[in-house]
This record gives structure tokens, sequence and C-alpha cells, in this order.
């Protein structure tokens, strides 16, 4: 039987068969003072901004669809199960990002928490990163987003109330499906879609900025539950809402068929089929604006699904916050420091 939970890492000369059951995957935490800069600049124009800090590699939520697995086959790890369970915190990052915020070339763009690893993995109670750079963004008053499925971030609200009113913050939830066996079958150690709501619906009460990110859309799968998670998510205070076609790179398309098939063998081959119908006859597009959105007439009619909810809901009238956003951004003097 081949192992294929964690699929060879295509860098390595050498692969591994197991014949028989392969061992039980453990939580393993490595800590890396990184050396470079702890802001990762953007110039895809598939992502809406520039800016990122990821504070872990990996992530513990397990999301069999993650397009960010691939990212630690540089590590020397492979893109399945290490992804969930090898995880790398970077003790520095609270340093580093105060030393970028020093520089004279930071000019207080928007930084996104995170891109390649949820800010609020289970791991965050333990290292506090994310809150130790969040902290140094409320110093110099500079703008944030997050991008979570964590309920741990209401730990964090003081911090995103105060940068709400100094500078903006700006607080996204990852919520794919309304479903909970699949939820567990695709997303086995997030949180559930209840917990996710009720963290949105608290910070949203605090007058933090709270939106909905239904990603991804799996076509065959959640598209009939766009409808449900937006009258949720708008009842929950959310006002911003946008949707993201699965993407499946490298590693991730073995590993994302091989768990559907486990866990959903009815309903594998009709996903895969309407995943290639609105990918023009692929289960993935790697070129600039076709990554993340489809095309044929299946895929409009989930576009005009989402448009027409959307609409009726009252999400995104209002031009987003960032477009007429004036910079907050300061660096703190010790003169600054001495009449504080």
């Amino acid at each position: 039987m081949k192992y294929v939970n964690n699929p060879p890492n295509p860098w390595l000369t050498t692969e591994h068969e197991w014949i028989g059951e392969p061992p039980t995957a453990r939580l393993e935490v490595f800590e890396e003072t990184a050396t470079r800069s702890i802001i990762t600049g953007n110039d895809s124009p598939d992502i809406p901004f520039d800016f990122s800090v990821n504070c872990y590699r990996g992530c513990t939520h397990g999301c069999t669809y993650c397009f960010s697995r691939p990212t630690h086959e540089y590590l020397g790890f492979g893109a399945g199960t290490d992804f969930d369970r090898k995880i790398v915190a970077k003790v520095n990052a609270p340093l580093l990002l105060r030393a970028e915020f020093m520089k004279k070339s930071w000019k207080g763009e928007v930084l996104i928490f995170s891109f390649t690893s949820d800010p609020y993995i289970p791991l965050e109670a333990n290292y506090e990163l994310t809150r130790k750079c969040l902290e140094v963004c409320l110093e110099f008053r500079n703008p944030v987003g997050i991008i979570t499925k964590s309920a741990l971030v209401r730990r964090d609200l003081d911090l995103l109330v105060g940068l709400t009113k100094e500078a903006r913050a700006t607080v996204y939830f990852t919520i794919p499906f309304l479903d909970r066996e699949v939820t567990r079958a695709l997303e086995p150690h997030a949180p559930l879609p209840a917990a996710r709501f009720s963290a949105m619906r608290d910070l949203a009460s605090a007058g933090v900025e709270v939106g909905l990110a239904i990603a991804p859309i799996i076509p065959g799968l959640n598209e009939h539950e766009i409808p449900g998670l937006l009258e949720e998510a708008a009842a929950a205070g959310a006002r911003r809402a946008f949707i993201n076609l699965l993407r499946l790179p490298g590693s991730v398309e073995p590993y994302f068929i091989e768990r559907l098939s486990a866990t959903m063998p009815g309903r594998t081959k009709r996903i895969l089929n309407r995943l290639r119908e609105v990918k023009g006859g692929e289960l993935n597009r790697a070129g600039f604006h076709n990554r993340m959105h489809g095309k044929g007439p299946y895929w409009e009619m989930i576009t005009r699904t989402f448009e027409l909810h959307r609409r009726r809901l009252g999400f995104n009238q209002q031009r987003p916050a960032e477009d007429e956003y004036t910079s907050t951004f300061r660096r703190p003097t010790a003169q600054g420091h001495l009449f504080e």
C-alpha cells in the first residue's frame, strides 16, 4: 500500500513507500530565528494586498485543500501530513517587524496576517507571536488585516479595538461550509463554523470591521451554501464578503483527491468533474487571473448566486476602507515616549 497522505517532495531525489499502515503523524514544533524580513511582498494580480506577515510555517487546522501546502517542501518537508504536523514558529517575528517599521522604506501600508498559515493556530496561545506583532502595529499605528479560521482571535480584541481607533483593523473569517460533516472531512482540525461565526459576532459588536471569505468554492460541494453563509455572516455583523475558486497547485492535487476519496467516496467523481468543468478540463490552472476564478456556465451560475445574495443582504455596498485610507503610520520617538 503506497503511503500518499504525505506526497513525496518533488525537490528531493528519494521517496518512500510503506508496506502496511504508515506510522501515526505526531505534532512536531520547530523554532526558527528568522534572518530575513518578516514582511513578504506580493506582486500577484490575483491577491488584493501587497504585504503580509507569517509568524508560522505549516498549519495544524489540516485543511485538505490548502494551497499553501507546497511551501513546506522548501523546508524539506512534505505537503501532506507534514504541513499539518511539522510547525515552524518564527520566534523573533515581533523583533523583525519592529526593525522593518523603523526603516525609512516602510510607508505604513496595510499588513495582512497571514497568508501561508493561519495567524491563530493553537500554538499561538503559547507563543503569542501574532499578538506581539499586533502590539507593534498598534504602537506604530500601522493598519492591519487578518484572515483566520480561529476563534482565538477574540483574545486580541483589545488590540484590534485599539487599531480600529488609531489606524484600521479588518478581520476576515474564512468559512466555506455550513455542514458540520463536510467541515470535519475537509477541515479536520479547524474550529467548527459556529465557533467562527460566534467570534465574528463578538468582534463586530466591539466595533471591529469583519468580513466573510467563502473560500474555497468547491463546485459540486458547497456552492449551494452561499446564501446561508452570507445570511449567517450578515447576522453576525459582517458587511464585506468574497469568494474564491479552489486551487490545487503541485502536491495539493493528489493529497486533496486522496482525502476527498477517503472521506466522501460517493461524491468525489462529481466534484472533480465539476471542477474540471469550470477550469476548462483541468483540475488546476496556474496562470494569473485564472487561478482563483472559473469560466463557463456553471461558474457563471455560482458567481450570479453570490452577487444576488450579496446585494440582497447589503454586502460590499461601500467602497473598501483601504481605498479611502489616509496614513496613520508614525514611528515612535524618544521624545514621544517621554510625554506618553
